[in-house]
Formats: C-alpha cells, sequence, structure tokens
C-alpha cells in the first residue's frame, strides 16, 4: 500500500502478510493466501465504507492522490498549456488552458500542488497568488469568446495569504473572478478532486454542475484551521471535520454539490485509471445535459444555483416587525 495512512495499518499489515506468502512461491501456502486476501478484501470494504470526515479528509490530501497535470493526462487529448495573467506573471499553482475531450475542444483549468519537495515549493502547495486567478479568468475569456465549455480541477488548500499576494489584490482577484463565472455564457463544469479550500476553491468553482470525487473535501477552512480558531488547540482537528460537514454525502445532501463520483476501493490513488474511468463517464453525460441549452438558460440556472444556497428564514416578533 502506497503511503499508508494510519486508519489503514491494519490493511497494510494483511497485505504484507500475502506478500511474505506469495514470494515463498509454495503451493501449499494458496489457500492461506487465498483465505487472507478474502479477509482483506472484506476489510477493505468495510474500513472505506464507514470513513469519519477526518479519515476522508487525510484521503482527499493524500500525496498519491491525482492532480490536475494527471487528471489531464488520463481524461484529455491535445492538451495545450497557457501561461501567465498579461499583468505580472505565471503561477504555477493554477495550470490551464486548450484540450479535446473526447473530441470536444474544452477550457481546462485547475490546482497543482506538486508531487516531490521541488515541485511543492515550485507550485506553492497548490495555494495560487491574485495572478493565478487572474490566469484563470483570462482562459474562462477565451472559453466565452470561442464557445467552448469550461471544465475546472479543484484540489488547494486555499488562496496564498501571504504579503505578496495581499498586496496584488488577492481578495479582489478571487471577487473578479467569481462575479464573471456568474455571467459566463458557455457551459462550466467543477470537480472538487481533492481538497476545495474556501475562497482559493470557489475562484474557479462556480459552475453549472459542481461535483465531488468520493472521497475530497470541500469547506471555508481546513480542520486545522477551524480548530485553532474556536479552541486554540490545531490537533482538534477531527472534531472539527466532524462538525464542519465537509463531505461529498454531507454537502450533496445540503445541495452545494451536484453529484459524486465514486472512487475505487481505496481511494484515487490506489488506481488512477479507474478514477478517470468514473470522472470521464460523469463529465460525457454532464456535458451532454449542458450542451443544449442556450447561453441564457447557462447564465440563469447557474445564477439561481447558488442563490439557493443557504437557509433563511423570517420570524416575526412582538410589534409585527420582521426579524
Amino acid at each position: 500500500m502506497p503511503d499508508g495512512l494510519e486508519f489503514e495499518q491494519p490493511l497494510l499489515e494483511l497485505e504484507i502478510r500475502i506478500a511474505a506468502l506469495q514470494a515463498t512461491d509454495d503451493p501449499a501456502q494458496a489457500d492461506e493466501i487465498a483465505r487472507l486476501q478474502e479477509r482483506l478484501e472484506r476489510q477493505r470494504q468495510r474500513t472505506y465504507a464507514s470513513l469519519t470526515p477526518w479519515q476522508r479528509t487525510q484521503l482527499a490530501r493524500h500525496p498519491k492522490r491525482p492532480h490536475t497535470r494527471d487528471w489531464c493526462k488520463l481524461l484529455l487529448d491535445d492538451f495545450t498549456e497557457l501561461h501567465g495573467d498579461r499583468l505580472f506573471r505565471d503561477d504555477p499553482a493554477i495550470v490551464g488552458g486548450l484540450a479535446r475531450f473526447e473530441g470536444r475542444s474544452v477550457v481546462m483549468m485547475g490546482h497543482q500542488k506538486g508531487r516531490d519537495t521541488r515541485e511543492k515549493i515550485a507550485r506553492n502547495f497548490g495555494m495560487p497568488h491574485p495572478e493565478g486567478y487572474r490566469k484563470a479568468l483570462r482562459l474562462m475569456e477565451l472559453a466565452a469568446k470561442f464557445g467552448k465549455p469550461i471544465i475546472t480541477f479543484i484540489d488547494t488548500p486555499g488562496a496564498y495569504p501571504g504579503l505578496g499576494a495581499e498586496e496584488r489584490g488577492q481578495a479582489e482577484a478571487i471577487a473578479r473572478n467569481l462575479r464573471r463565472m456568474a455571467s459566463l455564457p458557455t457551459p462550466i463544469i467543477a470537480v472538487v478532486t481533492g481538497e476545495g479550500g474556501s475562497g482559493g476553491a470557489l475562484a474557479i468553482g462556480m459552475g453549472n454542475r459542481v461535483l465531488m470525487l468520493e472521497h475530497a473535501v470541500y469547506s471555508v477552512i481546513s480542520p486545522e484551521g477551524c480548530a485553532a480558531i474556536l479552541w486554540g488547540d490545531a490537533g482538534k482537528a477531527p472534531e472539527a471535520a466532524e462538525a464542519m460537514r465537509t463531505t461529498a454525502p454531507e454537502l450533496l445532501r445540503l445541495g452545494v454539490i451536484d453529484g459524486i463520483i465514486p472512487e475505487p476501493v481505496g481511494g484515487a490513488h490506489r488506481d488512477w485509471e479507474g478514477a478517470a474511468a468514473n470522472l470521464r463517464a460523469v463529465l460525457r453525460d454532464q456535458l451532454a445535459q449542458l450542451s443544449g441549452k442556450s447561453r441564457e438558460a447557462l447564465i440563469t440556472e447557474r445564477y439561481e444555483k447558488f442563490r439557493r444556497l443557504g437557509a433563511f428564514e423570517e420570524a416575526s416578533v412582538p410589534g409585527g416587525a420582521a426579524r
């Protein structure tokens, strides 16, 4: 098991035992291997069917989980990356460009975290600066100009909160993206593939369809940040994750997302091709549904979708005033 997490240790122990028996190449061990493999499969099903929100968060952050460039290779053809925001610089934390999805021209963009230490630093751990969001906006305008659907892959702890980012207008860049995405006359499909953190995720996530992989998370703040603010102890992140309702099933129930994309047992990091096949089928279906809609219908649908988020209640108070 690559980079087994704490709750996966019992599974890892079984896998090691099976591998050791298989290495002996002893036919007499065949029955024992079969018994252990059956036990491993049952335990896998139980483990991943009853994950806590914190465990799902750990899976969403798994270092071997596919990132945006991986999804591009698995799902898209003829990907041509475009760079820069035409104002300041290129931000490697967001990649995007032109591609074909099953023969259809699309514009795609997404967060890129990086794999090894050098790449993580170069891509700022997937936390974009304002120029990253302005690059994304430039690509969105390109999609609108030529009538191409937009596909976004969301996987970020959040927008970078550093001094330079704030000086160059981080909040304004996110707000500008939200305003423009609300009025883009082309289909937008946003997929939360790992972490969906705060405005850093929402800045490329205001789609006609917002989807999540089964073990992804989507929230206004990280569990560690929430725990540090509420209790002054980041170590209470598991309790915060439970209270924040960040998992795909919870967000679907609350109407924040439109669908959940199943992952292979154990998570997308264990079977990239299987996860990509599930995502491909959903993207194909959603693009087919949105392609027949007019520009006006796409804008209206997207606007009404986000206006419906949240619950509001008016109650009368003594004297007849509304509260």
